[in-house]
């Protein structure tokens, strides 16, 4: 049974989640259709843009994407730190760069005289929209709003583009966040449109290569969430060091590919064994999510989030006690 979308995302619960968008049908959204020959290249790029422009606005950041043929993946954390401090104005002038608001709204932006009460409601739209700069759901509206219209637009029809309300995540712990952060970045090498993670054009683990190559190796992208380096506040970045992940993701991408036979290097990265991460079932993992539903943990955290949906048990339990197998 479909779940309300606010139980299954919580920010008390955890900030970070795994969210997937399929065009309907199983249409083109980039990439070419081979039936009729038609090549939508180009709308991958439309997907970064709108990225880039929501996590300029929104009080939400973007760990990892990866955008395919007929679906994208985004890994995103709710920061909700920032959003409570920022002021009237703040707020107002961030969501009137995606809605115009209502016209009370639009006088005291044109800084027209209101009065107290007109101010209060003000204060009432200010509030709101504070919860909707926090809200992954508001989020993903806006960009898979934006690019059906572009889509539809296009191809000069109207309808549905996705094929329904986004799929999400609920990933409850430090390893859980590494796994579907490397299952994302590793999408077009389980797909076989790309070689190396460096060559896999559209996904995150390509702009922090090509960051990290560039002429200032020190700072990376500044639309994705930074890993953590000496020093650094633990809050304000991911909880690994960058070449720790990219040595993982090069590692398991050398393994998952099905048209590869060779066998599995036997040095295993570092970050597993800390993370308490079975080698065998990350591999498992990365060739194939459906082990998985509506979150990923350990298996003390998958319980309690079943408790907290009011249930004994959730998909993916199982899987998850044999990939993470520390206790805590």
């Amino acid at each position: 049974m479909t779940r309300a979308r606010s139980s299954l995302i919580d920010p008390g619960s955890t900030p970070y989640y795994h969210c997937i968008a399929r065009c309907v049908r199983r249409a083109y959204l980039c990439g070419k259709d081979h039936l009729t020959g038609k090549n939508y290249e180009h709308r991958r790029q439309w997907v970064v843009d709108k990225l880039r422009e929501l996590v300029s606005i929104f009080s939400i950041e973007v760990c990892a994407y990866a955008v395919m043929s007929n679906h994208y993946h985004v890994v995103l954390r709710i920061n909700q730190t920032p959003a409570r401090e920022w002021s009237r104005d703040e707020i107002l002038s961030r969501w009137t760069r995606l809605f115009t608001g209502p016209l009370l709204v639009q006088r005291y932006l044109a800084a027209e005289q209101l009065s107290h009460s007109e101010l209060a409601r003000v204060d009432e739209f200010v509030e709101e929209y504070r919860n909707r700069l926090t809200n992954i759901s508001w989020f993903m509206r806006c960009l898979n709003e934006h690019l059906a219209r572009e889509a539809n637009q296009e191809d000069g029809c109207k309808g549905r583009f996705w094929e329904g309300r986004f799929k999400s995540q609920a990933l409850l712990d430090e390893a859980a966040l590494l796994t579907c952060m490397a299952y994302v970045d590793l999408n077009p090498i389980r797909a076989e449109v790309s070689e190396t993670p460096e060559e896999s054009d559209y996904t995150s683990i390509q702009e922090r290569i090509e960051k990290l190559a560039g002429s200032d190796a020190r700072k990376q992208p500044i639309t994705l969430m930074p890993f953590r380096s000496q020093g650094q506040n633990p809050d304000k970045a991911l909880p690994y060091i960058l070449h720790d992940y990219l040595e993982l993701v090069d590692w398991s991408g050398r393994a998952v590919r099905s048209d590869k036979k060779g066998a599995i290097p036997s040095d295993i990265p570092p970050i597993l064994a800390r993370l308490e991460i079975d080698s065998n079932e990350w591999l498992k993992t990365m060739r194939r999510n459906s082990r998985f539903y509506r979150a990923v943990g350990r298996l003390a955290a998958m319980r309690t989030f079943a408790q907290e949906l009011g249930q004994q048990w959730v998909q993916g339990m199982i899987a998850c006690s044999r990939l993470f197998y520390g206790v805590s």
